[in-house]
C-alpha cells in the first residue's frame, strides 16, 4: 500500500477531495499524513476528523528557506511517503526540497500552464482578456510553476465573469483532475523521465478526454 502525504496552508478543499476519493474508490494506499505551515490550517480539522494524522511545521523562527525545507522533510519523510501532494500549499519550495521528492511531488496550479504563473491567476487571465481560462496538474521541479504538465482542465471565461466566480468555476475542475492525477500516481500511471517529461500509461491517455473540457464549452 503506499503512503500519500499532502501539506496544506489553508482549508485543503483539494486534500478533502483527496481523502473522500482515496476511501469512496478503496485505492491501494493511504493518507498517511496532512502536514500544514500553519496551525490555524482549517484542513487539519477535517484531517483529523477522518482520523489522518497530522502535524504543523510553522515556517516562522527559521533563519532561511533551506533550513525549514530541511524541517520539514524531516517531518515527511517520517510517513515514508510515496507521492508528496502540495494542496494550496503557500510556501516557495527551495531546490533541496524539490530535488529531495523529484518525480513523486506534485502540485495543482489554477491556470493553464505555462499561462500565468505566480499568484492572482485568476485575475491574470481577465486581465489578459483570453476566453478559455483553467488548471494544470503537475510534477514540481524547481522552477516555479515549469513542471512537467500531467493534466489540465479547461473552463471558459465568461463576460460577466470576476475574479471570485472564475475561482469557483476553476476549483471545481480541480476537484475533478487532481484526485485522478495522485490515484494515477499511485498507481505507477505516471511517471517523470529522465529528461523531466512527464509520461503516461497508454490507458491514461486513452482517457484523457475527461479533463479536457469543463463548465459547459
Amino acid at each position: 500500500m503506499k503512503n500519500i502525504v499532502i501539506l496544506i496552508s489553508g482549508r485543503g478543499s483539494n486534500m478533502q477531495t483527496i481523502v473522500q476519493k482515496c476511501k469512496a474508490e478503496k485505492w491501494d494506499a493511504r493518507i498517511s499524513a496532512v502536514i500544514s505551515n500553519r496551525a490555524d490550517a482549517a484542513g487539519l480539522q477535517f484531517a483529523q476528523e477522518q482520523g489522518i494524522p497530522t502535524a504543523v511545521v510553522s515556517h516562522k523562527g527559521y533563519p532561511d528557506r533551506e533550513s525549514y525545507d530541511q524541517s520539514l522533510m524531516a517531518v515527511i519523510d517520517s510517513y515514508r511517503p510515496d507521492v508528496v501532494v502540495l494542496a494550496g500549499f503557500m510556501r516557495i519550495l527551495t531546490a533541496g526540497f524539490v530535488e529531495h521528492y523529484m518525480g513523486r511531488l506534485l502540485n495543482i496550479h489554477p491556470s493553464l500552464l505555462p499561462n500565468f504563473r505566480g499568484l492572482h491567476t485568476h485575475q491574470q487571465a481577465i486581465d489578459a482578456g483570453v476566453r478559455i481560462h483553467g488548471a494544470t496538474v503537475h510534477f514540481v521541479t524547481p522552477e516555479l510553476d515549469g513542471g512537467p504538465i500531467i493534466a489540465q482542465a479547461v473552463v471558459p471565461v465568461m463576460p460577466d465573469d470576476d475574479e471570485d466566480t472564475l475561482a469557483d468555476r476553476v476549483l471545481e475542475q480541480e476537484h475533478r483532475i487532481y484526485p485522478r492525477v495522485v490515484k494515477w500516481a499511485v498507481d505507477g500511471l505516471v511517471s517523470m523521465d529522465d529528461d523531466g517529461q512527464a509520461v503516461l500509461a497508454p490507458e491514461v491517455v486513452g482517457g484523457l478526454e475527461f479533463v479536457l473540457v469543463g463548465g459547459g464549452l
